[in-house]
């Protein structure tokens, strides 16, 4: 059986700040028995643009990326939210007056995956080769959560990690601020809300946070910091993947 030809939509945030991540991604990818390839053509999902309004300027970023990534038989990211834009909004952007670009649209949509679902879900993956000693906690990111339905999937893999203990927040599927544009609009709240959430972290005794968004991530690991807190912040693929020596932890300096 011929390997399946898998695009890895890297993201912006993991290409400026975390490419560890999308190495993590492709071994995954490349164990569960895919072919990996990464078009070089790819820039922003569009998202920042969407939540912005500016319906045109995203309509311009979805044209490129469907015809980037319509070709091959899956996308995944490792980002639950810019997958969920890509499936479940790109069609939004074209109304009935563009059906062709809708039906593309629609067509992408239908076989672009977050990445640990796409690995449990499509892949039938149950478990992976990797140790972590410590004891985790994991993030539920909104768009992963919300829009994908990824909940169960990275708790499944990460129980297959040796050395690894994962211990749940009080509340660990609340909002950690960050909502893109919304951190940059409303700051306060923004603050307020990671600041809440580095609390129920710091509660579960956890020396690593995990979770599955570059941006949620990155807000949280920055609001640790300033605490001056221990706890460190990786990705979920670099566990999985058994990468975890290849960068040091978010935040921390290289």
């Amino acid at each position: 059986m011929a390997k399946p030809r898998v695009a890895l939509f890297v993201t912006c945030l993991v290409d400026l700040h975390r490419p560890a991540v999308g190495f993590s991604a492709i071994k995954l990818l490349e164990e569960a028995g895919c072919q990996v390839e990464v078009p070089a053509v790819q820039t922003c999902c569009g998202q920042p643009a969407y939540n912005s309004g500016d319906r045109r300027t995203t309509q311009d970023i979805a044209r490129q990326v469907i015809d980037a990534f319509l070709p091959y038989d899956f996308t995944v990211a490792p980002s639950g939210s810019c997958a969920a834009m890509i499936s479940h909004h790109y069609q939004g952007l074209f109304a009935a007056g563009d059906p062709e670009w809708r039906a593309r649209a629609e067509r992408l949509g239908a076989k672009t995956h977050e990445l640990v679902s796409f690995l449990t879900d499509v892949l039938g993956v149950k478990g992976v080769a990797a140790r972590y000693d410590g004891r985790a906690t994991y993030h539920d990111s909104c768009s992963g959560l919300r829009e994908l339905g990824v909940k169960a999937q990275p708790r499944a893999l990460l129980g297959s990690v040796a050395g690894l203990t994962l211990t749940e927040m009080r509340e660990p599927e609340i909002c950690c601020g960050f909502g893109g544009t919304f951190c940059v609009k409303y700051p306060e709240i923004s603050t307020r809300m990671v600041s809440d959430k580095t609390a129920d972290i710091t509660a579960t005794g956890a020396d690593t946070l995990l979770a599955g968004d570059m941006g949620c991530l990155l807000n949280m690991a920055g609001r640790l910091k300033r605490e001056g807190s221990p706890v460190r912040v990786r990705h979920v693929a670099e566990v999985l993947a058994d990468m975890t020596h290849e960068a040091p932890p978010i935040g921390d300096a290289p």
